[in-house]
């Protein structure tokens, strides 16, 4: 495109520097708890923010606010069950993650069923993660494609590249402190869209409260009471599948998935960690409400066009905003997918190597070298990953989530059965765990119900499955104190 040389030197500054900055920030890495725990130093504040990041890849900066752009605000009804889901998660989860020295989110399953139900759950982390994080890989990259005029694998191999080269260098600590810098810049990037689009309406905010009213954007609540039963599942947005699937989904994302849990194993305590997983639930709703009116903002800008709803941000960026502003824009998005990206690669190392490698190969000196080896592996199959998914006609947001709630369910399940079932041994629980996956792949694939529905029927099929197998076929019980 022609004069965005600006916008070129904005995004090529902006790579060069976030690796330099995460270079510096990481520090030494002398050990595995220094390279994948960030040697329990980083403060609260920190890991909350790095939560934020982390959980907001490109498709939320993208889709949020097509979401609202062609409804209205009631996602938030999600966001206040995310907040829900993550007092549950401090409350439930945390202390009786801090009750042994933990490593991954998975030590604990380890530690109340056994080595088997520990390597399954690591296992499903390790492939789920690959192909979401697949997805949000080459949705980051097409911005890229189309402001450089590049191939889809040169852009996709440029951004792994550069999340690669802190997270090879700095481990978890320059993973979270460059997600510090990232969520303010595409906090940045969001604020400075708003105000472009107030300036381009004839009498701004007023002229987006004209046309929110006219199309009903502002509405928050849908007690979604008013349809069949049918519908109701089907409808994601209503407020009870809002709250409780915002709740059930937020437990399983932060209370199980080893790259939020990581970053809470790196709190100095118990009482840090809650309150960075608290915190980054208050973070969020502020955060989501602002993709959401930027949303109601394009509508007024844009009116009803024909146009697909995740397009509509994008398009806006390259062909309305001037250089330099979209450039820092673009920058945004680069720094919503990257502490995503970089979070990915950390996790699914530091899992590889603590729940998988160390079990069989033991500690022989040289576990910091594999960890970065094993690092750069995982790097490769996420670009592999996207590069797979490139050729896809369905929506990426849509891909995603489904990826991720084709196993969340069945992994919170079974983390629950752990906790809350005393009776309940490996044999029950991965019975649970796999019939749970089983029922989520039959439910998704067949569109049954909405997203929000999705985690919460596989939690309910993994409880039921795996104490219905405890009463049939009793054994010994490992009991976790």
């Amino acid at each position: 495109m022609e004069g965005r040389s600006l916008d070129y030197v904005i995004i090529a500054v902006y790579l060069i520097g976030i690796a330099v900055f995460g270079i510096i920030s990481g520090g030494k890495q002398r050990t595995l708890k220094d390279y994948y725990l960030g040697s329990k130093v980083v403060p609260w504040w920190a890991i909350c923010f790095s939560i934020v990041a982390a959980e907001t890849s490109t498709l939320t900066f993208i889709s949020i606010p097509g979401l609202s752009y062609l409804a209205n605000l009631n996602f938030l009804q999600v966001t206040f069950g995310y907040l829900l889901g993550r007092i549950v998660v401090a409350v439930l989860f945390l202390p009786a993650y801090y009750k042994g020295e933990l490593k991954t989110a998975y030590t604990f399953l380890e530690t109340r069923f056994g080595s088997k139900t520990r390597n399954y759950a690591s296992i499903v982390f390790l492939f789920t993660r690959t192909a979401a994080d697949g997805v949000r890989l080459y949705a980051t990259a097409i911005p890229l494609k189309l402001l450089l005029n590049i191939d889809y694998p040169v852009a996709i191999i440029i951004i792994a590249l550069v999340s690669l080269i802190y997270t090879y260098t700095g481990g978890l600590k320059a993973v979270i402190w460059t997600d510090v810098l990232q969520m303010f810049i595409y906090i940045l990037g969001a604020f400075l869209a708003g105000f472009s689009i107030l300036n381009l309406l004839p009498d701004g905010w007023n002229s987006v409260v004209f046309a929110a009213s006219e199309g009903d954007k502002f509405q928050i609540f849908n007690s979604g009471f008013s349809v069949t039963i049918s519908e109701f599942f089907k409808t994601p947005y209503t407020l009870i599948g809002g709250l409780l699937g915002g709740a059930f989904l937020s437990m399983a994302s932060h209370g199980t998935d080893q790259l939020i849990v990581q970053r809470l194993l790196a709190a100095k305590n118990l009482v840090e960690s809650k309150k960075a997983i608290v915190g980054s639930g208050m973070i969020v709703i502020i955060q989501f409400a602002l993709f959401l009116v930027l949303g109601v903002m394009l509508y007024a800008y844009y009116g009803k066009i024909n146009i697909r709803p995740d397009e509509i941000f994008p398009n806006f960026i390259i062909h309305v905003l001037p250089p330099g502003i979209s450039g820092i824009i673009i920058a945004g998005l680069f720094a919503a997918a990257m502490s995503t990206l970089a979070g990915s690669m950390s996790s699914l190392s530091s899992s590889a190597m603590m729940d998988l490698y160390q079990p069989v190969f033991g500690n022989r000196g040289n576990e910091l070298f594999i960890s970065r080896i094993i690092t750069v592996f995982w790097a490769g199959t996420l670009v592999v990953s996207a590069l797979f998914f490139m050729h896809t006609t369905s929506a990426v947001v849509e891909l995603a989530l489904s990826i991720s709630s084709f196993t969340y369910g069945g992994l919170l399940g079974t983390f629950l059965l752990g906790l809350l079932i005393k009776r309940v041994n490996q044999v029950h629980a991965l019975v649970g765990f796999t019939l749970g996956i089983l029922v989520m792949v039959f439910f998704i694939s067949f569109k049954l119900v909405a997203w929000t529905w999705f985690t919460i029927i596989g939690v309910a099929v993994t409880l039921l499955s795996g104490y219905l197998t405890s009463l049939i076929k009793k054994e010994t019980i490992r009991d976790y104190k």
